[in-house]
């Protein structure tokens, strides 16, 4: 008889079956970054036997079903893990200072653009998905420490605790920078998770841009509200600290209230908008001359030094959630002229927005780009192409 070949697996740090805790004493402990699970959910046990005649019957195990929740775009369902996470904890981990009761810790001020930029980062980094292992800047690598991290706070928090940074609002409130939290109390470990909500993707207010940390990595995603599962269980929280003097639109989306069908065009508040179809591709006529008419000439910028050899272009910096410069109304300006100003009810302006990044992915996906390289975000190639 052949002798039985196991394939290599990881313990769970967290499990206490018995198969879990002998695997701890017998192999070393995950790499950091690496997204503990119970090895029945993510890896395969290979035994290989003799010959059916040797045994005079063949028998096959039937193993265990694992629970996922409906699998999301991208992640198919044998990846689907439920997100478990690591408790209160100081930056760093063990290495950090003792953390005190929530409650006697005092919001450190942000606005919704610095939210949403921090967020962005580990998007960027792609952050591997982690309950033990803590990234560059301290905070633990699951959706709690996502979000102390975004918020700012001075410690890593968990669901159990967030709440109490926050204040609980409605769906109708909801601006860039909240949060949609589920705490499990019966069982924080199963089903317990927290995303940052990005801005509304639709007028109907159905989906939205998700900012999460799950397996593999941070991502941002359209998700539809409030969640993929246990969608009930997800309650809208406001971070305390966040500066009164920050509006919806400041985090780069359209706010909670903001509604493109109900907004007056650019003639003034008695005209209605016109739809969207009177701003799509190739499209011409008086309701973009209005618009552009209402935007204004404007301070001109200087083309100033080409970057990444393109002439004019300024850099992604400028394009950035919160970004307030002339080079971004030159950027809407010329969506609109190249036909893809549908997503502006007012302006453009030199406020960067929601419907800046939304026109630019729109003729981004016109070249045939698609995934990472339709993001809404100007690099050097889109601007050439948007002058040329």
């Amino acid at each position: 008889m052949e002798t039985p070949v196991f394939e290599e697996i990881d313990p769970a740090s967290d499990c206490e079956c018995p198969g879990c805790r002998h695997w701890r004493h017998v192999l070393p402990y995950s790499p950091a970054g690496r997204a503990p699970a119970h090895p029945a959910a993510h890896r395969v046990l290979i035994v290989a036997t003799a010959a059916a005649s040797a045994l005079g019957a063949t028998h096959a195990a039937a193993a265990p079903a694992i629970a996922h929740a409906p699998p999301r775009p991208g992640v198919s369902a044998g990846e689907e893990r439920d997100t478990p996470q690591g408790p209160r904890a100081p930056l760093h981990g063990r290495t950090g200072r003792p953390v005190g009761p929530p409650a006697t810790v005092e919001p450190v001020a942000i606005t919704r653009a610095e939210i949403i930029e921090r967020a962005r980062a580990w998007v960027t980094a792609k952050v591997p998905y982690s309950v033990t292992a803590y990234w560059s800047d301290g905070y633990r690598q699951d959706c709690s420490g996502y979000v102390s991290m975004a918020w700012k706070l001075p410690t890593n928090e968990w669901t159990g605790s967030l709440g109490a940074f926050a204040d609980r609002i409605t769906k109708e409130e909801l601006e860039p920078g909240d949060i949609l939290l589920f705490h499990n109390a019966s069982d924080p470990q199963t089903g317990s998770h927290v995303v940052i909500f990005g801005g509304w993707t639709d007028r109907t207010h159905t989906t939205y841009t998700a900012y999460e940390q799950t397996s593999p990595h941070t991502r941002a995603l359209s998700t539809p509200y409030a969640y993929w599962s246990n969608s009930a269980q997800y309650l809208p929280y406001r971070y305390k600290g966040v500066t009164a003097s920050t509006a919806g639109t400041a985090a780069g989306a359209p706010s909670a209230t903001s509604s493109p069908a109900a907004s007056p065009s650019s003639r003034g508040a008695s005209s209605p908008y016109p739809g969207a179809s009177s701003f799509g591709p190739g499209v011409s006529g008086e309701h973009v001359t209005e618009l552009e008419r209402a935007a204004g000439p404007g301070p001109a910028p200087a083309a100033g030094p080409a970057s990444h050899g393109v002439a004019g272009y300024p850099g992604r910096a400028l394009f950035r959630p919160g970004a307030h410069n002339p080079y971004v109304t030159r950027l809407g300006r010329q969506l609109v002229k190249k036909g893809f100003g549908t997503y502006y009810t007012t302006g453009p302006g030199p406020r960067w927005g929601e419907a800046d990044r939304r026109g630019v992915e729109a003729f981004q996906r016109a070249q045939g780009w698609r995934g990472g390289a339709a993001d809404g975000h100007p690099g050097p190639e889109t601007w050439r192409r948007l002058f040329s």
